[in-house]
């Protein structure tokens, strides 16, 4: 990761720093718990799955379905500071909105031709209510390696929880094959309900700036945080089209990266505003099963079974210290 550009100016802190550094650790002590209001918008995001075909010719993929997550959410944050330590717990919480988008359902079903798509809808997509929740704790080492006191450099571990809740409705499908006698069929109501749940052990850095010393207007920090997580994952799909009761699982693991850029301008000594920039982007692959009641159907396999997700985010945020 490169370091933020504040690294490359350490020539401009100032000569009263430690007696600024003082001034602020008085002012934390009297203050150590924060609480923040959340606003969060997902933009040009999406969630995704697909798998292949378990028998011959074992195309990769045989379905792709994407969902979209543009969505808002809503929440807030409260974190205690101790002199070296600070713990943070983040809980959103989307309604039950449309998302922003469309599904895409892709198919590639024709085992003489694996590589060409015989299949695809569109469909809107409609946000049930879900969590995105997270808690970490950072560790302030900035002045044991010898950084100047206006910026602070924290790493950080904790754990995201996120849980996506989808329902397609009033979808178009379009069958692409050279012989289709219905090339397009409307697919009015509800078609697929999705619920995707990613687990993430992240572990990274964070740091502070204080560009109050460098615009001198009111007190401001440029945030930047980066970090890498393993991650387990769950989907369940049930088709409600489909006879039966027709439910897919992908249960798997992998990775995420994240980072994310923010600015925190102070109003008053215990009121503050910020806005951040956000992206997490997860990889992973498992395990698919199968299963419909009606006609006992009941097997798993792993060919080609990958989950993936990019969330890209902007986040409005007024915190108060007490």
């Amino acid at each position: 990761m490169r370091p933020p550009v504040c690294l490359l100016v350490l020539a401009l802190a100032l000569a009263n720093s430690s007696k600024a550094s003082e001034a602020k650790k008085d002012q934390a002590a009297t203050t150590p718990w924060s609480i923040e209001l959340r606003s969060r918008y997902y933009l040009n995001s999406h969630t995704s799955y697909e798998f292949g075909n378990p028998f011959p010719p074992n195309q990769t993929p045989l379905s792709r379905l994407e969902f979209p997550l543009d969505s808002l959410w809503e929440g807030l944050e409260i974190r205690r500071s101790f002199r070296r330590v600070s713990l943070g717990f983040e809980a959103l919480r989307n309604g039950t909105q449309e998302a922003r988008g469309v599904m895409k359902d892709s198919d590639w079903d024709d085992d003489a031709q694996p590589s060409t798509k015989t299949v695809y809808s569109e469909s809107q997509c409609r946000a049930i209510p879900g969590w995105i929740i997270r808690g970490d704790l950072d560790l302030k080492v900035a002045d044991w390696i010898g950084m100047p006191s206006w910026l602070d450099a924290r790493p950080v571990m904790g754990f995201r929880w996120q849980r996506f809740s989808l329902l397609t409705h009033d979808g178009t499908q379009y069958d692409l094959t050279p012989q289709a006698v219905t090339p397009i069929t409307p697919l009015p109501g509800d078609g697929i309900l999705f619920e995707q749940t990613f687990r993430q052990y992240f572990l990274g850095m964070r740091t502070a700036c204080d560009l109050g010393r460098l615009v001198r207007v009111r007190p401001m920090r440029l945030l930047v945080q980066a970090d890498w997580a393993y991650v387990d994952g769950n989907n369940e799909d049930r088709h409600l089209w489909r006879a039966g009761n027709r439910m897919t699982y992908e249960k798997t693991s992998g990775s995420a990266r994240h980072a994310s850029v923010g600015l925190e301008v102070d109003l008053t000594k215990r009121l503050r505003l910020g806005i951040d920039v956000d992206h997490l982007r997860t990889e992973t692959t498992g395990t698919h099963r199968l299963v419909n009641d009606l006609f006992q159907i009941d097997f798993g396999f792993d060919n080609g079974v990958k989950v993936w997700s990019e969330q890209m985010s902007l986040t409005g945020s007024v915190g108060y210290k007490f």
